[in-house]
């Protein structure tokens, strides 16, 4: 993948902010202009819930989701509160390009084919050795929701920009292997991602791409995908990392 390309579609972005540009061979999943596409899902509110009781709880979320998201100047936008942003569409493999903005003590994610998650830290909270698992000060990006002091559950290395500056991710999801760039930087290689609500089963073919909301403000712009074939997906599994 070309960045040149990538950052040059970005700059053209910002000066027309409700009209996304993806880089060659990507396509926009937000239009930066309404909600169309999303829909509201925490999916740890409904895993354990069946029936009308599930039904229910999923249709109060749908109707919830506008009051908590917002659009602004071609940003997707929540403060922390409410249902997650869901995409109606699901994906399999992919590469996904997206960046983020948030504030000081907030917590958030990404989740791949509707599973926990790409993480997002406030990197300056401090190591608290009562809770061995949790590493905040070790930056964003890892695969938190796996089993601690496995493969990818910490970040490569530390890669997150001051508060106030926007962050990209680079996800490569194949299989249940997932490729995570922050900024750049290769944060994890090729790792498995767990299936976090059963991990005696690989992560689904297929699902939705989530945006977590947690605990302060987050911004999101520039989501763009590119679908991976599975001639594709072959070089890439034989070939070192990039």
């Amino acid at each position: 993948m070309k960045f040149t390309t990538y950052l040059a579609a970005l700059i053209i972005t910002s000066a027309h902010a409700a009209e996304p540009m993806p880089p060659s061979g990507f396509r926009a999943i937000f239009n930066g202009s309404d909600l169309s596409g999303w829909y509201g899902l925490n999916p740890h509110s409904v895993v354990k819930l069946e029936g009308e009781k599930k039904d229910a709880n999923l249709k109060q979320q749908r109707a919830e989701f506008a009051q908590h998201w917002r659009i602004e100047s071609g940003e997707l936008v929540n403060v922390g509160t409410g249902p997650y942003a869901s995409t109606s569409e699901e994906f399999g493999d992919i590469e996904f390009l997206i960046e983020y903005k948030t504030v000081a003590k907030a917590d958030s994610g990404i989740y791949m084919r509707g599973r926990p998650q790409i993480q997002i830290w406030d990197r300056h909270q401090i190591f608290d050795p009562k809770k061995p698992d949790r590493k905040p000060h070790l930056g964003s990006g890892g695969l938190f929701n796996n089993t601690p002091n496995t493969p990818g559950r910490d970040p490569l290395v530390l890669a997150d920009k001051a508060f106030g500056e926007w962050n990209r991710f680079r996800i490569r999801q194949i299989g249940a292997r997932t490729w995570v760039w922050l900024n750049d930087k290769l944060v994890v290689d090729g790792n498995v991602m767990e299936n976090f609500f059963d991990r005696a089963k690989p992560l689904p073919a297929k699902g939705p791409i989530m945006l977590q909301t947690h605990g302060g403000e987050i911004r999101w712009r520039n989501l763009f995908v590119h679908e991976i074939g599975a001639e594709e997906a072959a070089k890439i599994i034989s070939a070192p990392s990039r």
